[in-house]
C-alpha cells in the first residue's frame, strides 16, 4: 500500500525526493503552499506531511514556525537530506545556449559562483520543481532551471551540470508530521528528540529561569528559536528541540521547571533521532 504524502511544490521538489527516500511507495499530494500541506493533514489523518524546516546554508524555512502552533500536527520523525542542485534544460539544449536560469530564491543563492561563471541571468520562481516544469512546458531553448535530478526525470529534461551548488554538504532538515499521532514510549538504548513550543510569562528573568531547569538536570537543547506572533513585537513564541524523551526523568523535570515560567506550552512531538546527527 502506498503512503499518501503531502508536500509543498510540484512533483520533483526536494520534499518529494526526501519522501521517496523515507518511504518505499508514495502517492504524492503536491500542494501550492505550506499551509495547504498542513490543511491537508488536518483534514485527513491518513496523510503524512514531509516539510522542510531548516537548511544548513539558508537557515530556517519561512512560514513553518507560524504554522506549527496554528495546526499543532504531531511530529513523528525527522530526516536530513543532502541537497544536490542540478542545472536542467530541455533536450538538445547546450550550456552555451542558456541565457537565463529560473529557480527558488534559496537555490539561486546557493549557486552564485556557477551563475557568475557562466554569466547567467536569474529569474526567481516559487519553487525548484515548478521551475523545471515551466521550462519543459514552454520548450525553452535559452532558459534552464536549478532543481533536483528527480525533477529532470519527471519532466524529461537534460542535466547540464550536476552539483551546481557553491558548497558541498548543503543539507535540509525535514519534519514528518501527522494528525494526532500517539507519542512513542520511552525505550532504553534509543535516542529521541522532544519538540515543543512555548510562550514565556512577561516577567523579568522568565526566560533565564525557564531554561535553567535544563542546565540543572544536564539536558541538552539542540535548537531554540523565537518568532513573533499576531503582528506584534510584544508577544513571542519559542520553538525548542530537546535531546531526550519527555518521559526521561531529567527531561521530565526540566519541562516541569519550564512550565512554571510559561503562559502556554505544547509538546508537538517525541520522535527518534535521525542518524545524520551523529555523522562527523
Amino acid at each position: 500500500m502506498k503512503n499518501k504524502i503531502a508536500i509543498q511544490g510540484e512533483l520533483g521538489a526536494y520534499s518529494h525526493l526526501a519522501a521517496s527516500k523515507l518511504f518505499k511507495k508514495v502517492n504524492v499530494l503536491a500542494c501550492k503552499t505550506f499551509e495547504d500541506v498542513f490543511e491537508a493533514c488536518k483534514k485527513d489523518k491518513n496523510i503524512i506531511s514531509v516539510i522542510p524546516i531548516e537548511n544548513s546554508l539558508a537557515g530556517r524555512v519561512a512560514d513553518i514556525h507560524y504554522l506549527l502552533p496554528k495546526y499543532k500536527l504531531t511530529i513523528v520523525g525527522e530526516y536530513f537530506h543532502k541537497v544536490e542542485h542540478c542545472l536542467l534544460a530541455n533536450k538538445q539544449v547546450k550550456l552555451k545556449d542558456i541565457k537565463f536560469v529560473r529557480s527558488h530564491a534559496h537555490a539561486i543563492g546557493q549557486c552564485q559562483k556557477n551563475l557568475k561563471k557562466y554569466k547567467l541571468t536569474t529569474i526567481v520562481a516559487a519553487d525548484t520543481a515548478g521551475s523545471a516544469k515551466h521550462i519543459a512546458d514552454n520548450a525553452s531553448k535559452t532558459e534552464a532551471a536549478i532543481a533536483s535530478s528527480l525533477a529532470a526525470k519527471i519532466y524529461n529534461l537534460t542535466i547540464l551540470k550536476k552539483n551546481f551548488e557553491d558548497k558541498k554538504g548543503n543539507t535540509t532538515r525535514f519534519l514528518i508530521m501527522k494528525k494526532k499521532h500517539k507519542f512513542p514510549k520511552l525505550s532504553k538504548g534509543k535516542k529521541f528528540i522532544t519538540t515543543c513550543i512555548f510562550m514565556i510569562k512577561s516577567t523579568p528573568g522568565a526566560l533565564f529561569n525557564a531554561l535553567g531547569g535544563f542546565a540543572k538536570n544536564n539536558v541538552n537543547l539542540t535548537k531554540l528559536e523565537s518568532f513573533s506572533v499576531n503582528n506584534t513585537f510584544m508577544q513571542t513564541i519559542f520553538y525548542l528541540d530537546i535531546a531526550g524523551h519527555a518521559q526521561n526523568k531529567q527531561v521530565k523535570q526540566s519541562i516541569q521547571e519550564l512550565k512554571k515560567y510559561t503562559k502556554k506550552l505544547d509538546i508537538l512531538g517525541i520522535y527518534p533521532v535521525d542518524k545524520f546527527r551523529y555523522k562527523k
